[in-house]
């Protein structure tokens, strides 16, 4: 029996299991199971390599985008648009069959985009080299939650955050379980048997939050990846001033014209990027050269992107900006930089 035909039957056996008391730990272990053959469908063939092009890219830029869609949503579009890279765009399905990067600039802040091939469902199986597409995606109502499902299946997580639970194998001493919580998903006797299943027998586990039997799975294999997603609507003029209004509304999610143009660079906004220049002591300020961070990043951040030896010789910072409350306020490793702050570094 094949990989995806041992997964159907797990799937099938947990989707026909009742769920209640009686059944909690024999659906533990099936979710184990299950946790340990879904990777197994990412391994390359042993077979001879197969003839086409591949889906791996080389990062580029100060973030990458990965755009994750079903046919004909206009990925292929937008990423002409928006880069001077040119993807095949027709009215037609699977005009995009490899993944296409593309690099744009907004604010100082280089952004590379990738168009990747188009994700039907059913592509976690493997349908229309699903699993290549999602093995390397960092990704209407019906087609979110169908994206979400398949996403899902192959290990990534969109918009959640890893669960707070601590875990370490030992040498010996058998299992302690401990939890500074309630639990309701979780037993003892459930993790131990998720741990059996995998040939751990003496580990250390703490749970610092309610969690379920997949999120301690996860904590174990690792394999989960959790990304930030931001939820694209295009063709908006193709539809009522209602409806784009209610699409609007929902968390996590922008409105966009390709064929119009608009509203293309709300997108950018959800990265939260920003950029800080820097000073060197006795010369003027240059700035063309910038230094791209994430929101919220601290004097620290800065200096590691500077050198990873400066934070040992830091001794203070000169900052001009919104982030202080004064022009030259010294400030230390912890203070928060605003956009187009300029610091200049004092080492001891």
């Amino acid at each position: 029996m094949g990989i995806l035909e041992k997964i159907s039957e797990i799937e099938k056996e947990i989707a026909q299991t009742q769920k209640n008391k009686a059944t909690e730990y024999h659906l533990g272990l099936l979710k184990a199971k299950l946790a340990k053959y879904r990777p197994q469908l990412l391994e390359p063939s042993k077979s001879a390599p197969s003839k086409g092009e591949g889906f791996d890219v080389m990062k580029s830029g100060n973030a990458c985008v990965a755009l994750i869609g079903y046919p004909s949503v206009g990925k292929s579009t937008f990423l002409s648009l928006m880069t001077p890279t040119a993807s095949d765009a027709a009215s037609y399905e699977f005009t995009a069959l490899t993944c296409i990067p593309g690099l744009t600039e907004y604010k100082g802040a280089n952004i590379q985009l990738l168009d990747r091939p188009r994700i039907i469902e059913g592509a976690a199986q493997g349908k229309g080299r699903g699993r290549q597409v999602i093995a390397v995606a960092c990704t209407g109502e019906v087609q979110r939650s169908l994206l979400e499902k398949e996403l899902e299946s192959m290990d990534i997580r969109l918009d959640k955050h890893k669960p707070n639970i601590y875990f370490r194998p030992k040498k010996g001493g058998g299992i302690s379980f401990n939890s500074t919580v309630t639990l309701t998903q979780c037993s003892e006797k459930l993790v131990q048997l998720i741990l059996h299943e995998y040939k751990i027998f003496s580990a250390e586990v703490l749970f610092r939050e309610d969690c379920s039997p997949d999120e301690f799975i996860n904590v174990i294999v690792g394999n989960w990846v959790y990304v930030p997603c931001l939820y694209v609507y295009n063709k908006i003029d193709q539809i009522s001033m209602e409806e784009v209004d209610c699409l609007a509304r929902k968390p996590n999610s922008v409105v966009i014209s390709c064929g119009m143009k608009l509203n293309l660079e709300m997108l950018w906004e959800y990265l939260a990027l920003t950029c800080i220049y820097t000073k060197k002591r006795g010369q003027r300020l240059d700035f063309t050269e910038t230094i791209i961070l994430r929101k919220g990043a601290s004097v620290e951040h800065v200096c590691h992107r500077i050198h990873w030896s400066l934070t040992s010789q830091f001794k203070y910072a000169l900052v001009w900006g919104s982030s202080t409350k004064y022009s030259l306020q010294q400030v230390g490793l912890t203070h928060t930089t605003e956009r187009e702050d300029v610091i200049q570094m004092v080492k001891k």
